[in-house]
């Protein structure tokens, strides 16, 4: 069952990561190791996880990059089912 309307990922790096470590995107940027905008667009939702991210995430956090790519994958088919019926789409199966 999906979860209606999941947050993005970078709501829950920020709501659950950053905030109550007291963390800046700034210094959550130097500690992965990658630029403050791109911290900043997963953050502000503008930009998703790539599997990369996800093993940083992983290894700041003690949390497992699998649990981060889920959260970007139901983020993403929720937004992409919302759009299923203007797809023009032919079944193919019988």
């Amino acid at each position: 069952m999906r979860m209606y309307n999941p947050p993005h990922p970078g709501e829950v790096i920020k709501s659950l990561c950053l905030e109550p470590l007291g963390i800046t995107v700034t210094q959550a940027a130097e500690a992965l190791g990658v630029s403050r905008k791109t911290l900043s667009a997963i953050v502000n939702g503008r930009a998703g996880l790539s599997p990369e991210m996800a093993v940083r995430l992983s290894i700041a956090f003690n949390t497992t990059a699998e649990s981060w790519m889920n959260q970007q994958i139901q983020y993403d088919l929720w937004h992409a089912e919302q759009g299923r019926k203007r797809l023009r789409v032919m079944k193919l199966s019988a």
